[in-house]
């Protein structure tokens, strides 16, 4: 019986908390959605959604999923519908964040709360995609006037999310000397360094400012003969990716008199997936009870997405045109990272220093409760993994004029090389694409899949 009560009672906290909600295996779950969207088998992504997702109160994240599949399987309502839930959650943070902020970076900094069991309140990046996202929606419909509202709440939350997070930084800058905790991401030992350091991801500003939304924003307001406006939206996209031709060639062309019979279209692209979060650990030397004790820790790291081949051209009426890339979800998630990281390696070293010396002294008065505890700090100390999975990681894009009518946009052989019939008949157009796999998928009337030879790796899929 010695032997078996502590058995016993650290197998039933680990029962407990496995079986906690909180605790699920996000990225698993996304995994195998993201595996029936890559197989055009949007109904069944949707259906593991559902099933994953059973109880009354919906998080932020089943929000973003939702959105992205109905997005990908035609139905425009159906997404917007549920990007305008996520997107009231976000306004909710919002809120809360103007409202009283150090109040607000006082009760997210607690060092005793795991990151997995908080909130999930979204990364920056995905707060400024969803409204450029819904954006897109809307124009796949032609709502310049729709899409021009969703575009100015993206600078508006720009604003909130920029001067919270110099607020943030700050502080986590003086609780780590107030802790006397001197790691850096650089010291860790084991962990990939080099992928933070990456020149794509010091070389952006921040990790939630995107070229594409601003030049998007920038073709908009231009479409709705707001060229004041139009300007600082090309300008700053000009900022956020230098010495891009196409950033610089929009400011040049603004004021030029377009051809009567010629229409202005905007072809995106986006394609793959966002890259998963996965936990490593790494041996962290930490001052416990007046001893240095080594103890493994667990901290995020980025997983790209290897679903989707890169490429950089697709075919119009015959034409093979150059694709500019503006927007890459993997960089901006691995520079979110890098500018959180401080603040994680604070948080996940006081939080392992208090429970240590926690457990020495229930070790000392009571062995099996310190046992319960070393095994629950075990399950609860894995790094948060969630994270937008179904967000597009590449957003690329093509302008030129075309003709009113109908034309043939081609997709290389590494997208299924499928063909895509465009109807032309605005004055100002966007045409979205998104590539998953070998899987193609358009959405709105003015972009269909054309079923040929490659049918079975090809998903059409019409606006209702």
């Amino acid at each position: 019986m010695a032997f078996r009560a502590p058995t016993l009672l650290a197998l039933s906290a680990v029962t407990l908390l496995s079986g906690c909600s909180a605790f699920r295996n996000y990225d698993s779950e996304l995994a195998q959605t993201n595996q029936q969207l890559a197989a055009g088998n949007v109904d069944a992504a949707l259906t593991l959604l559902e099933k994953n997702n059973t109880g009354p109160d919906k998080d932020l994240l089943y929000y973003f999923e939702k959105g992205e599949l109905l997005r990908a399987k035609g139905d425009l309502s159906g997404s917007q519908g549920a990007w305008t839930a996520a997107d009231q959650v976000v306004g909710k943070w919002e809120d809360s964040v103007k409202l009283d902020t150090d109040k607000y970076l006082a009760q997210f900094g607690s060092f005793l709360v795991n990151d997995k069991v908080r909130r999930y309140e979204g990364y920056d990046y995905e707060k400024v995609m969803l409204t450029t996202q819904m954006a897109l929606n809307l124009l796949a419909v032609n709502d310049f006037d729709g899409a021009r509202t969703a575009i100015k709440k993206t600078h508006e939350r720009e604003a909130v999310i920029a001067e919270l997070r110099d607020k943030e930084y700050l502080k986590s800058e003086e609780e780590a000397e107030k802790e006397g905790i001197k790691t850096q991401y650089k010291d860790l030992q084991g962990y990939p360094v080099a992928s933070l350091d990456a020149p794509e991801v010091v070389g952006l500003k921040n990790s939630y400012q995107s070229a594409f939304s601003h030049y998007l924003a920038g073709f908009v307001y231009e479409a709705l003969g707001e060229k004041d406006l139009a300007a600082p939206g090309y300008r700053k996209a000009a900022e956020l990716r230098p010495n891009t031709p196409l950033l610089e060639q929009a400011l040049v062309n603004l004021d030029k008199p377009a051809k009567s019979d010629d229409s202005d279209i905007l072809i995106v692209v986006q394609s793959g997936l966002a890259p998963a979060r996965d936990s490593i650990r790494v041996p962290l030397p930490l001052p416990i009870d007046n001893n240095l004790v080594i103890t493994p820790l667990s901290f995020p790291v980025i997983k790209p997405d290897t679903s989707t081949a890169p490429f950089a051209q697709i075919g119009v009426d015959g034409r093979q045109l150059d694709l500019t890339a503006l927007n890459s979800t993997t960089a901006m998630s691995r520079r979110a990272l890098r500018d959180d990281m401080p603040g994680i390696i604070v948080r996940t070293a006081v939080r392992a220093i208090t429970k240590g010396a926690a457990q020495k002294k229930l070790n000392e008065t009571n062995p099996l409760a310190g046992l319960a505890v070393g095994i629950s700090s075990a399950v609860l100390e894995g790094a948060d993994t969630r994270t937008w999975r179904t967000l597009p990681d590449t957003t690329q894009v093509v302008r030129l004029r075309l003709k009113k009518g109908e034309h043939q946009v081609t997709l290389p052989s590494v997208a299924g090389g499928s063909q895509v019939k465009v109807t032309v008949d605005q004055r100002y157009q966007v045409i979205t694409l998104r590539a998953v796999g070998s899987q193609v998928f358009a959405a709105g009337n003015a972009a269909h899949v054309i079923p040929g030879a490659n049918a079975t790796a090809v998903a059409s899929l019409k606006q209702p």
